[in-house]
C-alpha cells in the first residue's frame, strides 16, 4: 500500500536529449515535493544519500542519488536538489518525453518506481508546454 507518491512528467532535458550536460532530473524547492525525500545536511557541500528503488514485482532495485547542489554557500554557483543516477533506469524503461515517473514509499520506508505511459502533457501548435511537471499524489 502506497503511503506517500510524487510523480514528474519527464521533459527532453530530463531524457538527455537536448545536448545540456546536467546532473540527474531538478527537484523543486516545494516542501511537499522535498518531503518524499530523505533531509540532507546543508552545512555540508553537495551532500547526497543513496536510495534503492523497487519496482512493482518488488524484486528489481535501483539505485538513485538525492543531492543537494549546495555550492552556492560554499564559494560556487548552484543552489538546487537533483535526483541523479537515473539514465540507466530510465533507458531501460525506453522513457520518453511526457511520459511519467512516480515515486512512492510505503510505511515500512520501501520506496518504489515505475513509468506511466500517459501522455498528460498539453501540445499547443505542435509544441509540448510541460510547466508544472512535479505533482504530489494524494493517496
Amino acid at each position: 500500500m502506497k503511503f506517500y507518491a510524487i510523480s514528474k512528467t519527464l521533459s527532453a532535458n530530463d531524457l538527455g536529449e537536448t545536448g545540456g550536460h546536467q546532473a540527474g532530473i531538478l527537484v523543486p524547492k516545494d516542501s511537499k515535493i522535498l518531503g518524499y525525500f530523505p533531509t540532507l545536511d546543508s552545512s555540508v557541500k553537495n551532500p547526497r544519500q543513496e536510495l534503492s528503488f523497487y519496482e512493482e514485482d518488488d524484486v528489481t532495485k535501483w539505485n538513485f542519488f538525492f543531492i543537494y547542489y549546495n555550492n552556492k554557500f560554499f564559494n560556487g554557483t548552484r543552489n538546487e536538489y537533483r535526483l541523479t543516477w537515473m539514465t540507466k533506469y530510465l533507458r531501460a524503461k525506453n522513457a520518453k518525453v511526457g511520459d511519467i515517473v512516480e515515486f512512492s514509499i510505503i510505511e515500512d520506508g520501501r520506496r518504489y518506481v515505475k513509468i506511466i505511459r500517459e501522455n498528460p502533457v498539453d501540445l499547443e501548435d505542435g509544441v509540448i508546454k510541460l510547466s508544472g511537471t512535479w505533482k504530489v499524489i494524494n493517496l
